[in-house]
């Protein structure tokens, strides 16, 4: 186990944007009994002829939607293994960044002011060469990456025993991603094929049924714990891109629609899987509502004439950052509805509920004076209540049913 030394040289302001190759968010759970959400961003910098390649930690400050000006930075301290990519473990503690050469495992360690990066030397990841694709399941049990050789290589974690060991999967890998329940993966190839495998016995389950005029090329799953789906843009004759939904308990297709109108790099789905995210190759994204397939936010020119190449939802705002070689991280707040907080929806409840005590207090004393029962005080004792129940009374608003016969 190697300690990652922190670096001590200055990144230079000209051209820091482009040395940015690859980034993710960490949330981790801090504080008293893990109650506080600590969200943080991993960059990947690559090296330059005055710097070596570069790990940086950023905090993210969710009032401003803005990174911390002055990140904790790390050297990567094998030669020519600049930073291509991350998956970061659901809990938050450790990451597997992939490399030029292969992956490395860091473990993120907090201090009492700052973090610290510790590499873990695992040679079954560092031997694997360049990967395309990378993710950890749901359930953080799984770690499964595509290479650019086409080999998908799936692992139980975190002892690395390997899942599924397929040197042909595909030509090259295009895109990946693990479903809600860390039942399946789905891979696409550059090819424009598609393939879903099983992750509970690591065996393919079945080819995604496509035209010889198709071409599929990124996928994910629904995330929203609803009915499961699966989206993927499919480039049609003529270069037309269309996002289709299949329907997972028949792997059928459901319908399809055209969101970005051009050529997609990318699609990303959010944590809650409300928004699905579709990146262009001249540096334009959209977000889409789910539930509706209508896009909702549009950030043109973001990554003005480059092709996006990742788009990290982040995990509890409506925030993104987007991905590019010509123009690395960009940090987008973006123009959706706004998710209800809990002290938002504990604020109405305690309105909602004084509403109705003033509607039932109005309703009490503006009521028949027949239903104002006497209380307390003004009530009558029972030897009262006995004698004027003798008495007649001419006004009373009820019939005596007794002055009339039964009826035959």
């Amino acid at each position: 186990m190697a300690t990652v030394q922190e670096s001590q040289a200055l990144v230079a302001a000209e051209g820091k944007k482009k040395e940015v190759t690859c980034s993710a968010w960490i949330r981790r759970k801090e504080g008293k009994n893990n109650s506080d959400n600590k969200l943080l961003v991993v960059m990947g910098r690559s090296a330059t002829a005055a710097t070596p390649a570069l790990l940086e930690l950023y905090t993210f400050d969710p009032k401003t939607s803005s990174l911390s000006s002055d990140p904790w930075k790390f050297v990567i301290e094998e030669e020519g293994a600049n930073p291509t990519g991350f998956a970061v473990h659901p809990s938050g503690d450790e990451f597997v960044c992939a490399t030029t050469k292969g992956c490395k495992l860091y473990k993120l360690v907090p201090q009492e002011f700052a973090y610290h990066l510790i590499a873990k030397d695992e040679p079954r990841l560092e031997s694997v060469g360049r990967q395309k694709c990378l993710a950890f399941s749901t359930d953080g049990s799984k770690l499964a990456i595509g290479g650019e050789d086409g080999h998908l290589r799936v692992f139980h974690w975190p002892s690395l025993d390997t899942l599924i060991d397929e040197p042909k999967a595909h030509k090259s890998f295009k895109d990946m991603d693990i479903s809600l329940d860390s039942e399946l993966l789905v891979s696409t190839s550059i090819d424009g094929s598609a393939r879903l495998w099983k992750l509970t016995d690591g065996t393919p389950l079945m080819n995604l049924d496509r035209s010889a005029e198709e071409k599929i090329q990124c996928c994910r799953f629904s995330r929203d714990g609803m009915k499961p789906f699966l989206f993927c843009t499919v480039e049609k004759k003529g270069g037309n891109v269309v996002t289709v939904v299949w329907d997972m308990a028949t792997w059928k297709r459901l319908g399809f629609k055209r969101l970005l109108r051009k050529p997609v790099s990318v699609l990303s789905v959010s944590l809650d899987g409300k928004y699905l995210a579709l990146g262009s190759n001249d540096g334009d994204f959209c977000v889409v509502n789910v539930k509706k397939m209508e896009v909702q936010h549009w950030s043109r020119k973001i990554h003005f004439g480059a092709s996006i190449s990742a788009i990290h939802f982040c995990p509890t705002e409506r925030v993104v950052i987007s991905n590019s070689d010509k123009w690395g991280a960009e940090v987008t707040k973006l123009t959706v509805p706004g998710d209800w907080k809990v002290w938002q929806a504990t604020l109405m409840l305690l309105g909602l509920f004084f509403v109705s005590a003033l509607l039932m207090y109005f309703f009490y004393r503006t009521s028949d004076s027949f239903w104002n029962f006497p209380m307390g005080k003004n009530q009558l004792p029972a030897w009262k209540l006995q004698e004027q129940s003798h008495i007649p009374d001419s006004g009373s608003m009820f019939i005596d049913d007794s002055d009339f016969p039964d009826e035959l």
